[in-house]
């Protein structure tokens, strides 16, 4: 699959804002830094569709993408970003929850774990969640070229067992500097809009 065109759909802080469904959605959770806006960049390959920034805790809303007018990508906010007050952060939660228990149509929730480190309480709280609402099943490891091939796979050992993962559960390491992986993630993209609707 490629990605032709990629268009900032709707910011949304309430189910209100979001936009109609009826259309698959793919959502993308993560810590704060872990990746995410160069991620969506090397996805759509477009330098500046999702804001990079060097501050964490920048994305505080869910944003909507509109995809090859066929398909949403959905920006979840970053989570467990230490200096956002509790109130901020409980907000983000509800509103994360809001959208991940109601949104028709969303097919599956990517999650993003630094390859270099192991899975945060947060993370695996997460997954844990996502698993809950059979959303789970696809997590990329970002950064991999921060880390040699050898312990690649040792990192991704432990990430499946921190997380809890399945066999079936699968695991692509990508580096969007080096511009690799994202290939395998489209694919597995492309197999889940195949599914949708069957």
């Amino acid at each position: 699959m490629q990605i032709n065109k990629s268009e900032l759909e709707a910011v949304a802080v309430k189910s209100a804002q979001y936009p109609e469904s009826g259309v698959p959605e793919i959502a993308f959770a993560g810590r704060s830094n872990v990746g995410k806006s160069s991620l969506l960049n090397l996805l759509t390959r477009r330098k500046n569709l999702a804001r990079v920034s060097g501050s964490p805790g920048k994305t505080r809303t869910i944003n909507f993408y509109r995809i090859n007018d066929e398909f949403r990508i959905v920006d979840l906010p970053g989570y467990g970003y230490a200096r956002v007050s509790k109130s901020e952060s409980e907000k983000w939660g509800a509103m994360m929850e809001s959208y991940l228990e109601n949104r028709e149509g969303l097919l599956k929730v990517i999650q993003l774990v630094d390859i270099r480190h192991k899975p945060s309480a947060q993370d695996v709280q997460m997954y844990d969640y996502l698993k809950y609402f059979n959303l789970d099943g696809i997590v990329v490891a970002t950064k991999a070229d921060k880390v040699s091939s050898n312990q690649r796979s040792k990192n991704i050992l432990e990430i499946r067992k921190t997380l809890g993962m399945s066999n079936a559960d699968k695991i692509i390491p990508v580096s969007a500097l080096k511009k690799s992986g994202h290939e395998v993630l489209l694919d597995e993209i492309e197999k889940l809009l195949e599914n949708y609707g069957e």
